[in-house]
């Protein structure tokens, strides 16, 4: 495997690591993700201990409003963390 897809599997593997806890094996749990923020984002996203903040990305990322994030709902997060940790390393 390439540098690139042994990246990616791994984000597949750390969002399976969370979300097969509670209810949809495939689908985060507002608690799950903020497990999974909290534990594998703490230097990318702002705000990761407030639970205002937890709550308000989850609804962000929730885009057919059914309670929980899909993986394709995630993986939005992941465009704009990257997005911003590309910009970040353009002003350094």
């Amino acid at each position: 495997m390439t540098k690139l897809e042994d990246h990616m599997e791994g984000i597949i593997n750390v969002f399976h690591q969370y979300s097969v806890r509670v209810g949809h094996p495939d689908k985060l749990s507002k608690g799950e993700m903020k497990k999974l923020i909290t534990r594998e984002l703490p230097n990318a996203l702002k705000n990761t201990k407030d639970q205002a903040s937890i709550d308000q990305t989850f609804q962000e990322l929730d885009a057919d409003k059914d309670g929980e994030v899909s993986f394709p709902e995630f993986v939005s997060l992941l465009a704009r963390v990257l997005i911003t940790a590309h910009e970040d390393i353009h002003k350094e």
